[in-house]
C-alpha cells in the first residue's frame, strides 16, 4: 500500500491506497447534465499514462514522430501537453488539501479540470491535484506526478486474486442501470439506460475487434454479446460470410478451438493484465487476438443474470404466480462509446493501415451517430446505418 505526500513539504495527502488498473471509462464523457458516480473504488489508485487538460496543441502543431513517441498513430483534433503519469483516486481518499476557487474551468455543475490543478496543499499551498466532478464526467481526483510523491507504507502484502478466485468471487457489472440527471425543471431525475461502463468497455473492445478482424467479416457469440458488438461490426466491416470467429474465453470457460481467431477475455482488475490460455505460445491459440474486456462486463457476458421475480422473504405457494412488472429495459439499441473507441483506436499501431484509417475518418461524419453513443439517447436509424455501410464498403456496379 502507498500514501501520497506533497513534494513541497512532505505532508500526507491521502489515506493508504492499493494500486489497481485504470478503468477503461476514465475519459468517458456521458450525457448532458448526467450525474456519474465516483470513478475509483475507495482505497485504490491507478496511474494514467496520458495527460489530462491543457495546455493543448492541435494536430497540425505536432510532428508525426513526436505523436508516435507518445503512442498516437492517427490524427486527432488536439493533444494535451500537461504532465503524464497522474495517480487517479476517489475524492473521499484525499487529505490535507484545499480547492483553488479561481481554477473552476468551463464547468457548469462542478469542476472539470480544464484549467489545470485546482487543489493545493493546505500546509505549503503548492498546487498538486485536480478534482473532477462536473456533470457528465466520472468523479475523481488526479494527483500530479511532478508535485506528489508515492511512499510505501507498512502492512501485509496482499497478493492479487487468481483467475479462478476472480471468476468465483468477481462482481458482475449489470448491462443497464438508472442514470441520474441534474438541472431539470422538476429537479433531479433519472432514466433507465444501458450502463455507461458497458458502452465504454464496448468502445474499447471494438477498436481491438476491428484490428483483429484484419478487414474481414467477424462473427461474435449470440445473445448479449451479439447485441453489443455484431451490429456495429456488420456495418464497419465488408459484407459477406464471416471469415473470422470471436469467442468468449477465460477462467472456467472451455478451452478455445484451433479455429477461434479472436478471444474476448477478461482483464485482471488489479494488475491490468489480460487473461491468456495456459501454454498459449505452444498451442494453436498462439495466433488468436486477445480482445480485452473489464472483468465485470466479461463475467456478465459469460454468465448473464436472470431477472426473475423473487419474493422479498419466504416462499409463495406453488400454484401462485407473481404479477410484478418486468424490469425496465433501455428503449434503444446498444451503442458503444465513440470517444473511448477513438481514443483506443488511434493508440493501436494497426490504425496506420489504409482500411482502418478509412473507417476512422468516416466515423467523424454524422452518419455514424446511430452506431456510437456520443452522449444522447435516441433509437438507432437503419437508414443512416445503411448509408455508413455504403460509404465504407460500396457494392460493385453491375
Amino acid at each position: 500500500m502507498f500514501v501520497f505526500k506533497c513534494a513541497g513539504c512532505g505532508a500526507d495527502l491521502t489515506t493508504p491506497l492499493t494500486q489497481v488498473s485504470l478503468p477503461v471509462h476514465t475519459r468517458q464523457q456521458y450525457g448532458n447534465g448526467t450525474q456519474l458516480p465516483v470513478l475509483m473504488e475507495s482505497g485504490t489508485f491507478a496511474v494514467d499514462p496520458d495527460p489530462w487538460g491543457g495546455p493543448w496543441r492541435t494536430w497540425d502543431e505536432i510532428d508525426p514522430g513526436e505523436a508516435e513517441a507518445r503512442g498516437i498513430y492517427a490524427p486527432v483534433h488536439a493533444l494535451p501537453d500537461s504532465t503524464t503519469g497522474a495517480s487517479v483516486i476517489a475524492p473521499g481518499d484525499i487529505r490535507g488539501t484545499r480547492l483553488i476557487a479561481e481554477k473552476r474551468g468551463d464547468a457548469c455543475c462542478g469542476l472539470d479540470g480544464a484549467d489545470g490543478p485546482n487543489m493545493a496543499c493546505e500546509t505549503c499551498d503548492l498546487p498538486l491535484a485536480t478534482r473532477i466532478d462536473d456533470c457528465s464526467l466520472w468523479q475523481a481526483v488526479r494527483l500530479s506526478s511532478d508535485t506528489v510523491h508515492r511512499v510505501p507504507v507498512g502492512g501485509t502484502h496482499i497478493a492479487p486474486l487468481s483467475w479462478a478466485e476472480l471468476a468465483a468471487k468477481g462482481e458482475r457489472t449489470p448491462p443497464f442501470e438508472p442514470i441520474a440527471t441534474w438541472g431539470g425543471q422538476l429537479g433531479s431525475n433519472h432514466y433507465w439506460s444501458w450502463s455507461p461502463q458497458w458502452e465504454a468497455a464496448a468502445g474499447h473492445a471494438l477498436a481491438h475487434l476491428l484490428v483483429a478482424s484484419q478487414g474481414q467479416p467477424v462473427k461474435v457469440p449470440g445473445g448479449l454479446t451479439s447485441d453489443v458488438f455484431q451490429r456495429t461490426l456488420d456495418v464497419l466491416l465488408p459484407p459477406g460470410p464471416a471469415k473470422r470467429r470471436a469467442v468468449l474465453a477465460g477462467p472456467g470457460q472451455p478451452s478455445p478451438d484451433a479455429d477461434d481467431d479472436i478471444l474476448l477475455v477478461p482483464v485482471h482488475p488489479r494488475t491490468g493484465q489480460a487473461w491468456a490460455p495456459a501454454g498459449r505460445t505452444a498451442t494453436a491459440t498462439a495466433s488468436a487476438y486477445l480482445v480485452p474486456l473489464p472483468l465485470g462486463v466479461w463475467l456478465w457476458l459469460v454468465s448473464p443474470q436472470p431477472y426473475l421475480p423473487v419474493p422479498a422473504s419466504g416462499r409463495l405457494p406453488q400454484d401462485v404466480l407473481r404479477d410484478d412488472p418486468l424490469p425496465l429495459l433501455p428503449h434503444y439499441l446498444f451503442r458503444a462509446d465513440r470517444g473511448t473507441f477513438q481514443h483506443t483506436l488511434v493508440r493501436l499501431p494497426a490504425v496506420r493501415r489504409p482500411w482502418l484509417r478509412t473507417i476512422l475518418e468516416t466515423l467523424t461524419e454524422d452518419t455514424s451517430a446511430d452506431l456510437f453513443q456520443p452522449y444522447g439517447h435516441r433509437a438507432a436509424s437503419d437508414s443512416r446505418a445503411s448509408r455508413t455501410w455504403r460509404t465504407l464498403w460500396p457494392r460493385p456496379s453491375t
